[in-house]
């Protein structure tokens, strides 16, 4: 009698959270990337940093989920529409990096 193996299914993600800061025109843009398979463990680590940046005018999101990012979602938090979140996720998409949320 044979035994079915289930494929393996190979994505791109990251190990641990990581942070790096720059600053443009005296605007200062946090990042902080951080590793999670479901969408509970996104918005946890969303509302985390969203109060470790209380006093950021704006705490920009993107995630994707999934092998094959089957759960995308983004949060332009008031800046112009589709100027922030949008082009996070687009990034993400394009490199194929999943099971990641990213804040800025």
């Amino acid at each position: 009698m044979s035994e079915s193996v289930s494929p393996t299914v190979e994505f791109i993600s990251v190990a641990k959270e990581f942070r790096h800061e720059y600053v443009v025109e005296k605007s200062r843009f946090i990042t902080t990337v951080y590793p999670c398979k479901t969408e509970e463990e996104a918005q946890t680590f969303i509302s985390r940093i969203n109060k470790e940046f209380w006093d950021a005018r704006h705490n920009c999101t993107a995630y994707a989920l999934g092998p094959q990012q089957e759960q995308q979602r983004s949060s332009d938090n008031g800046e112009p529409s589709g100027t922030a979140g949008k082009p996070m996720l687009e990034v993400l998409k394009k490199t194929g990096i999943t099971n990641v949320a990213v804040v800025v």
